[in-house]
């Protein structure tokens, strides 16, 4: 488990982190990679939202209303947080959870 920590833009309201061998956006990507396990708030990680609402969709939950409340809850999390804790440690990069 590794942490990508933080790089913030005010200017143009965007958040980063290094990602493999690039700068990619915590908000289109992390949220979205299976290897992100969580946002650093302080001392603590929460858990992606998004992992969680993915397995409801699995056992027949709204897939629309639970993928959206957690694409909220992310953005929440991020403006809140210092750091993504990746589970990338092989440095393959964004892998998207859904094609999985």
């Amino acid at each position: 488990m590794k942490i990508l920590e933080f790089h913030r833009d005010d200017a143009k309201d965007r958040v980063t982190v290094a990602c493999a061998d690039r700068e990619v956006s915590v908000h289109s990507h992390c949220g979205y990679c299976r290897h992100c396990a969580g946002v650093r708030v302080g001392r603590r990680t929460i858990p992606t939202p998004q992992r969680q609402a993915l397995s409801g969709v699995k056992r027949g939950a709204n897939p629309d209303e639970n993928l959206l409340n957690a694409a909220i809850m992310f953005n929440t999390l991020v403006r809140d947080g210092i750091a993504i804790e990746c589970e990338d440690d092989a440095g393959e990069g964004f892998s998207s959870m859904y094609r999985h």
